[in-house]
């Protein structure tokens, strides 16, 4: 398990990181997420060693993390760490020696990785050749190479296709299948909410959330109704204490509630104002909880 406790790091005038705590158990999916500036890649370059905390611990399996523990980690930067003019099975070969694996094993690890991502007929390609989507298939490979326990990607999704975004997210259930400690940080909260079981949600520094989605969306403050109306005038919004618009969309409303409103109020006055097709009630998305905890 990687564990984070009590991580503190400045830059000059700027807290990056305050008493940042949260933690990835083996076979787990974590999104990590925040805003611009949160501090989530120095949490995960602190990880690896290239920013040094100046307070608090990273421990691996409850020990500090080291070279040795490093070496069977994978990290896919948010800035591609790759050499453009190099051959893409040449340099995934080169990265699986780096971590341990004897040339042959690395060489055929690599042919294996560029297969399983739709670049096996890539493999004498240089990197510089390949689209922006398919160098970050190859930076993802050499994450992957060597059987990571612990594997971080700092945005891998960015900028992908939807075939590329569904092939990384299968990739990314079968490595915390094999037993793999995944943790990665996107702003498509869609996607997080899809595939993943828990997150921790960072602001200004600080975790502000952390844990079971399911668990932390039933303990928000707000709920999220659904309404669907005909002959209803299109500005109508239920005049019920509590509840706000959120959106208005094809003659959909959805409006925020606090907790503490009574569904059925917001349903009667729907239905004095037309026939309701649709309705429901229910915790708010990742998106709308990821708002009202960091702000909009």
């Amino acid at each position: 398990m990687l564990a984070l406790s009590n991580v503190s790091k400045t830059f000059g005038d700027v807290r990056a990181l305050a008493d940042c705590s949260f933690s990835v158990g083996r076979g787990r999916m974590v999104g990590f997420l925040g805003p611009n500036g949160a501090g989530k890649t120095t949490s995960m370059r602190a990880v690896f060693g290239l920013v040094e905390p100046d307070a608090g611990e990273l421990l691996w399996d409850g020990r500090p993390i080291g070279l040795a523990e490093r070496l069977r980690f994978g990290y896919m930067p948010e800035e591609r760490g790759l050499y453009p003019p190099m051959p893409v099975g040449a340099q995934l070969t080169y990265f699986g020696c780096l971590h341990g694996l004897p040339e042959r094993d690395a060489r055929a690890a690599a042919s294996d990785w560029l297969n399983r991502l739709g670049l096996g007929d890539r493999n004498e390609a240089k990197l510089e050749e390949l689209s922006h989507g398919n160098q970050q298939r190859v930076q993802l490979a050499a994450a992957l190479l060597h059987e990571p326990d612990l594997l971080v990607l700092d945005e891998p999704f960015a900028g992908l296709d939807p075939i590329a975004v569904n092939t990384l997210a299968q990739v990314l259930r079968g490595e915390a299948a094999r037993g793999a400690a995944v943790l990665f940080s996107s702003h498509q909260l869609e996607l997080v909410e899809h595939i993943c079981e828990e997150v921790a949600i960072i602001d200004h520094g600080r975790i502000v959330a952390t844990g079971d989605l399911a668990a932390l969306r039933r303990q928000s403050r707000r709920r999220r109704i659904e309404i669907e109306l005909e002959s209803c005038p299109p500005e109508w919004l239920p005049r019920v204490a509590g509840v706000e618009l959120a959106d208005r969309h094809d003659g959909e409303l959805r409006p925020l509630a606090d907790r503490d409103v009574d569904p059925q109020l917001v349903l009667a006055e729907a239905e004095r104002c037309g026939r309701v097709v649709a309705f429901s009630y229910g915790p708010p998305t990742l998106s709308e909880l990821f708002l009202e905890l960091v702000g909009s």
